[in-house]
C-alpha cells in the first residue's frame, strides 16, 4: 500500500497539469488555460498564432488530437484530458479606440473571473496593455506573445533578462533591416521609402521603430515620409501621392482603417485596393506577404505562439518561475517573396536573391 501511494504521487508530479495536491488515486484537476487575443479570428496573424498555439498544445500533450485543435479553433473552447482551454477576443484592430479597448477589457475580466484560469496567455500588445495589468503580481502566471519590440514598455516585466513578476513571454524584434535588405535585393533600383500605417498600437510601434532607425542612419533606404492615420480615404490619397515621390513603401499595418462613418474597413478590401493601385514595390510583414504584398523577413506568428506555449509548459510542468524566466524572441522566419506580386511589378526573381520562401497569393 505504501508503494502504491509513492508511485501515484511521483507520477502526478510529472504531469503537465498536476496540482500536486490530488488525493492518492484521484486524478489531478485539469488546468484552466485562458487565451486573450488582441484581434479577431479572420485576421491572418490571428490564424498564424492559433496554428502555432494548437501545434504546441498538441506537441506537449495538452491537446489529445488534431480534432481537438480544430474544435478549439472553431469554438474558442475545448476540454481535453489535461486542460480546459478558452479563447476570448478583443477585436482591437476593428474596435481600437480607448473606450472600445476599456470595454473589451472589462468584458474579458468578467469572463476570466468566472473561468478561474490557472494560466493566462496574452496574444499581442493590446491584450498586454489592457489585460496584463489586471493580472500583474497575482498568483496566476501570465505568458505573452507578439509584443512589438521592447516588452518592458507595459510595465509587466522589469527587464527582459529578469522579468521580476508573474509575467514572461515572447516578443517581436521586427526584422526591419533584414526586410529592407531583401527588398533591395529583389528591387535593387529602390533608393527612397515611405511608411504606410494605420494608428493601431502595432502600427505606431513599427512606424516609430523605422523612424528611429532612420534617425540613426541605419536604414538602407532614405525615409521620406510616414503616413499614420485611421482615415481610409486619407490613407488612400497619401498612398497615391507618395508613390510618385518615393521608390518603395514599407506597409506596416492597414487593418485599423475606418471609413467616413467610422466603421472598420475589411482588411481584404484594403489589400485589394492597395494591390490594384500601388505601382511600386513594398516591404511589409509576413502575414501581409501571404495576403499579396511583395516581401518580408517573416516575424512568424506561428513561432510566436508556439514559443509562448513552450514557456508555459516549463512553468506548468517544470516549476519555472515567470519572474526568473527571461523573455525572448524566436529566430527569424523565412525571407519571403510573393511570386504573384513580383510578377505584377515586373520583377524577375532569381535563385541568387536568397529567397527562402515563395508565396502564391490566395484566390480573390
Amino acid at each position: 500500500m505504501v508503494w502504491t501511494v509513492i508511485i501515484t504521487a511521483a507520477t502526478a508530479l510529472l504531469l503537465p497539469v498536476s496540482t500536486g495536491t490530488a488525493a492518492a488515486g484521484q486524478p489531478a484537476a485539469k488546468k484552466r488555460i485562458l487565451v486573450v487575443s488582441s484581434y479577431h479570428a479572420d485576421y491572418t496573424w490571428s490564424q498564424d498564432t492559433n496554428r502555432g498555439f494548437c501545434a504546441a498544445m498538441l506537441a506537449f500533450g495538452y491537446f489529445d488530437s488534431e480534432a481537438q485543435s480544430a474544435e478549439f479553433t472553431k469554438n474558442d473552447f475545448v476540454e481535453t484530458s489535461m486542460v480546459l482551454a478558452k479563447k476570448v477576443w478583443m477585436d482591437a484592430k476593428r474596435k481600437g479606440t480607448r473606450a472600445d479597448l476599456e470595454a473589451a477589457s472589462a468584458r474579458i475580466a468578467g469572463i476570466a473571473k468566472a473561468f478561474h484560469p490557472d494560466l493566462v496567455f496574452l496574444g499581442d500588445d493590446e491584450a498586454g496593455e489592457y489585460i496584463g495589468k489586471r493580472y500583474l503580481d497575482t498568483g496566476t502566471p501570465v505568458v505573452f506573445w507578439g509584443f512589438n519590440d521592447n516588452p518592458v514598455k507595459y510595465g509587466l516585466v522589469d527587464t527582459a533578462a529578469r522579468p521580476g513578476h508573474n509575467v514572461t513571454g515572447v516578443y517581436q524584434s521586427g526584422y526591419y533591416l533584414e526586410t529592407l535588405g531583401l527588398l533591395k535585393t529583389v528591387a535593387p533600383a529602390v533608393r527612397t521609402l515611405a511608411v504606410l500605417s494605420d494608428e493601431t498600437t502595432s502600427g505606431r510601434t513599427h512606424s516609430k521603430a523605422l523612424e528611429y532607425l532612420s534617425r540613426k542612419g541605419e536604414l538602407p533606404l532614405k525615409l521620406i515620409d510616414v503616413v499614420s492615420t485611421s482615415d481610409y480615404e486619407l490613407w488612400k490619397t497619401r498612398a497615391l501621392e507618395l508613390q510618385k515621390k518615393v521608390d518603395a513603401f514599407y506597409v506596416v499595418s492597414m487593418i485599423g482603417l475606418k471609413d467616413k462613418a467610422g466603421k472598420a474597413v475589411p482588411i481584404k478590401e484594403v489589400e485589394a485596393w492597395y494591390l490594384a493601385n500601388s505601382a511600386i514595390p513594398e516591404a511589409s510583414r509576413g502575414h501581409y506577404v501571404k495576403d499579396g504584398l511583395l516581401c518580408a523577413a517573416d516575424d512568424s506568428g506561428y513561432k510566436q505562439a508556439y514559443e509562448a506555449v513552450t514557456m508555459a509548459h516549463d512553468i506548468l510542468a517544470k516549476g519555472m518561475k515567470p519572474s526568473m524566466y527571461p523573455v525572448r524572441t524566436p529566430k527569424r522566419g523565412a525571407l519571403m517573396v510573393n511570386w504573384d506580386r513580383a510578377a505584377a511589378l515586373g520583377i524577375v526573381l532569381t535563385p541568387s536573391m536568397g529567397i527562402e520562401e515563395f508565396i502564391k497569393s490566395p484566390a480573390q
